[in-house]
């Protein structure tokens, strides 16, 4: 079985396909990286795909998601969610995807209790936290992940809880284990005890995370107008982490605030990354990303960071 990503093509042995086919994940925020997960996966033959976005489609949608056809006609008073849900049943009709209405905050724990992985995009910092600790309130283990692009850079963080794998050395299997820290704990650990070479990126989407949270608006609306507000938060945040603001350049925080929508390249990649590491948690095949994962399209690179205490 072969499963063709946004970002190469995955090589699915029979026995990984039939533990892929099982599989039910819930995608909550659906912009043009998660489209391009979403696509990979279905595509891939996940057993199910569970949609959740009740924003109703409207123009910068239309920029970076081909899952949405240009056509007012097509998808007026329908949501993001519904548009998308009759767009990907058509790449792979085995693959169950439905659409699932309502604030994902409000959900109880017992509603996620029905998947095996849990992606979202466009949340706030609180939702983010939120989220994380009802999947890890669970008695079996659900795979969470955080995407997020602007402009020309994303972001993949990645919670697999105390996960157990194989992977191949030389001519023989061997088992591993991994422990991941929760996206509140990961992102609590102090700056001045990572070490000098942690992408500036980290650092970049922490001050506008935290700047959004305390203005409460709502990701991606924060523009190259609030930047005094972000620079001053910038620098409350590397005083109280003996930081030098020089890892947080003042051209890298320009950059994310002008770019607030995604670039397709960029979709293709991050939504083909992410979709390579679904699978492998769900296969338990191949080392997994731990625990952050960032690009920026300016010098072509993606990096793994390990932040954990």
């Amino acid at each position: 079985m072969i499963a063709k990503l946004g970002f190469g093509v995955l090589m699915l042995k029979e026995g990984n396909f039939h533990i892929l086919s099982k599989s039910h994940i819930l995608v909550y925020g659906i912009k043009g990286t998660v489209a391009e997960f979403c696509k990979n996966i279905v595509l891939a033959g996940v057993g199910s795909l569970t949609l959740v976005d009740d924003r109703v489609v409207n123009e910068e949608a239309l920029s970076a998601n081909f899952l949405i056809l240009p056509d007012d006609n097509l998808f007026q008073g329908k949501t993001l969610a519904e548009v998308c849900c009759d767009s990907l049943k058509e790449f792979n009709p085995m693959v169950r995807v439905s659409v699932e209405k309502g604030d994902i905050s409000t959900f109880g724990v017992e509603f996620f209790e029905k998947f095996d992985v849990v992606v979202i995009s466009c949340c706030s910092l609180a939702k983010k936290k939120l989220i994380n600790q009802k999947c890890r309130k669970l008695s079996k283990r659900v795979a969470f992940y955080t995407v997020d692009c602007r402009g020309s850079c994303g972001e993949i963080f990645v919670d697999l809880q105390n996960y157990k794998y194989s992977k191949k050395k030389l001519e023989e299997n061997i088992d591993c284990q991994l422990e991941y820290p929760s996206f509140e704990e990961a992102i609590s650990v102090p700056w001045r005890a990572l070490p000098r070479r942690v992408s500036k990126l980290y650092f970049a989407m922490r001050v506008i995370e935290g700047f959004e949270d305390v203005e409460g608006s709502n990701p991606g609306e924060t523009l190259i107008a609030d930047l005094p507000g972000v620079l001053k938060l910038r620098k409350e945040l590397c005083e109280t982490n003996s930081l030098n603001e020089s890892q947080i350049p003042n051209a890298l925080l320009e950059r994310l605030l002008i770019g607030t929508r995604e670039y397709p390249p960029v979709c293709a990649i991050i939504g083909g990354i992410l979709g390579q590491e679904v699978i492998k948690a769900i296969s338990g095949k191949g080392d997994p990303l731990k625990n952050f994962f960032f690009f920026d399209a300016m010098d072509g690179k993606g990096l793994i960071e390990d932040i954990s205490e």
